[in-house]
């Protein structure tokens, strides 16, 4: 099926004001959303509404950052860009913020979608971030935005990579590690991509 028929762009509405309230994700459920090639949503799953709180009329047609969150690093999304358009799958801890200003903590894998061997979009699955692994990330996430607040991209970047360095770790390793501590990081997300093959 082409996702891609009739969408129009259109722009978001204002975000709203963050609210220090979680909603958790149902350990068996994933959220399902899929992009064009610039990030305007042409596929949401009832649950990624449901999470969200924007209905499919909302969602439709305008860009997938109606969902971030100021506590997100920049940088984190530029890694997810910057493989995804290299045609590469990523995975990160994302907090995403609702309509209504509450927050929700997900894993998600992003990856290309393509179309006879030529990337038409990008479709992410999400599910429940185990919790032991958000007190890690909450606290790198926060320096990561300070360092951006402060000395911009490439002072994240900076502090990420030495982070990284460290552990003695990837960043691809890294977020596995997190994920397999609790879940088993290859059998709980595998499959997702045959959703839209």
């Amino acid at each position: 099926m082409d996702y891609y028929i009739n969408i129009k762009r259109r722009q978001a509405p204002a975000r709203p004001q963050p609210v220090d309230s979680e909603i958790v994700l149902n350990k068996k459920d994933f959220i399902v959303s899929r992009t064009d090639l610039k990030g305007y949503i042409v596929y949401a799953n009832d649950y990624f509404m449901e999470i969200c709180g924007y209905s499919k009329d909302e969602l439709m047609g305008v860009n997938h950052n109606i969902i971030r969150h100021p506590d997100m690093p920049k940088l984190i999304f530029k890694v997810l860009w910057d493989r995804i358009k290299a045609g590469e799958k990523v995975f990160a801890f994302v907090k995403n913020l609702r309509k209504d200003g509450k927050f929700y903590w997900v894993l998600a894998e992003v990856e290309p979608a393509k179309k006879d061997g030529k990337i038409i979009g990008y479709y992410s699955f999400r599910v429940r971030a185990p919790r032991f692994a958000l007190k890690e990330i909450s606290k790198i996430y926060k320096d990561l935005v300070g360092a951006e607040k402060t000395g911009g991209m490439k002072a994240s970047e900076a502090l990420l990579n030495s982070f990284l360095k460290k552990k003695g770790l990837t960043y691809d390793e890294y977020i596995q590690k997190l994920f397999k501590r609790g879940f088993g990081f290859g059998g709980f997300l595998r499959g997702f991509g045959s959703i839209f093959r």
